[in-house]
């Protein structure tokens, strides 16, 4: 066989320096797919992660778009009474509409109209008697910012003659500042 000499004086065949070299090549390619299989599974969890999430976002339009079907349904009962809410003097552009059904003794306020309330306060909604002025409270509007259609359910066993939304310290007051009465409408029958 033809060969060259080594350093010790021993010849060595080209044949194994071509069997060295495709071991080594060999060797790097076992190497190379060993990380691109890593790669292919760490892109599978990632594919895997982004598919949970779509299909999480999917059930949540499902449910809002449900939620937002019933609403619809039930502002647009015969038995609605609508109650425009203007603004007052603390906030003149204020807005907000409430659909009453008497007969379910519910208030949905629509309050896309108001400001987002500062830190450390919220929205009450109060049922108005109107001689003598009595307001009885409704509840707030909890999570103001976060609720992206700003449409509140409340609960309203009272015979109301109007409706007023104030701006009160978090937690709500046992009586409403009138200096910040954002909004007020009169129940017609």
């Amino acid at each position: 066989a033809v060969g060259t000499s080594g350093p010790t004086g021993i010849k060595v065949s080209w044949t194994a320096y071509l069997g060295w070299v495709a071991s080594l090549v060999f060797l790097a390619g076992l190497i190379w797919l060993y990380q691109q299989n890593d790669q292919l599974k760490l892109d599978l969890e990632v594919v895997s992660s982004e598919n949970e999430v779509m299909e999480q976002q999917i059930v949540d339009s499902k449910n809002s778009l449900e939620k937002t079907e019933d609403l619809l349904n039930t502002i647009r009962d015969k038995n609605i009474t609508v109650v425009a809410l203007g603004g007052q003097s603390v906030s003149p552009t204020s807005y907000a509409k409430a659909y009453w059904n008497k007969q379910e003794q519910k208030v949905f306020i629509d309050a896309q109209g108001l400001p987002d309330p500062p830190n450390g306060f919220v929205y009450q909604v109060w049922s108005l008697k109107l001689n003598p002025l009595t307001p009885t409270s409704m509840g707030l509007l909890e999570d103001f910012i976060e609720d992206d259609n700003k449409v509140f359910a409340l609960a309203n066993p009272n015979e109301s003659e109007a409706f007023g939304i104030t701006l009160e310290p978090e937690g709500g007051s046992e009586s409403p500042n009138l200096e910040q009465l954002y909004t007020l409408g009169v129940a017609t029958s």
